[in-house]
C-alpha cells in the first residue's frame, strides 16, 4: 500500500465524497426538496462518511481510525436505509436508487477492506512514530504579541 500522508488522498474518501455530492444533487430535485427533514438527514448522514474517515485519519494512530472507520461504515448504511425511504416515497426511481443503493454499498467494502488491513498492519499510526530530534530546533519560538 502506498503511503498516504493526507486524507484527501484516500481511495475511500474520495469515493465517499463522489457519493456525497451525488446524494446532494439527488435530493435537490423538486419532489425530494420539499421533505425538508428526509433531506437533510441523508445529506446529514453521507457527510458524515466522509468526515469520519478525515476525523478518524487526522487522530494519527490506528486504533482510533478503525473506530472512526467503523462510525463511517454505520453512518453509509444509514445513508442506504434513507434511499429505501425515499424509494417507497417515489422522490427517487428505482433506477436511480439501483445506482445509489451500489454506490453506497462499494463504499462499505472499502471500508470494511480498509479496516481489514489497519487491523492486521503492524503500523500503529503516525502518533507512534519515532522521529530523530535532532530534527527540531531547541529554541523556543519567538512570540510577538505587539502588532
Amino acid at each position: 500500500m502506498a503511503k498516504v500522508s493526507r486524507f484527501e488522498d484516500l481511495e475511500v474518501w474520495k469515493s465517499a465524497r463522489a457519493f456525497s455530492k451525488l446524494i446532494y444533487e439527488t435530493t435537490s430535485s423538486p419532489v425530494f426538496s420539499k421533505d425538508f427533514s428526509h433531506k437533510d438527514q441523508i445529506n446529514r448522514s453521507v457527510g458524515s462518511i466522509m468526515d469520519n474517515i478525515a476525523e478518524g485519519f487526522e487522530r494519527g494512530g490506528n486504533k482510533e481510525l478503525i473506530q472512526y472507520l467503523f462510525i463511517a461504515k454505520g453512518s453509509c448504511g444509514e445513508a442506504r436505509s434513507q434511499l429505501f425511504r425515499a424509494l417507497d416515497k417515489e422522490y427517487i426511481s428505482q433506477e436511480e436508487f439501483s445506482l445509489l443503493e451500489n454506490k453506497s454499498q462499494e463504499i462499505s467494502k472499502q471500508l470494511s477492506g480498509f479496516i481489514h488491513y489497519l487491523k492486521n498492519s503492524e503500523m500503529r499510526g503516525e502518533k507512534y512514530v519515532k522521529e530523530p530530534i535532532e530534527e527540531y530546533s531547541t529554541t523556543p519560538p519567538i512570540l510577538n504579541f505587539e502588532s
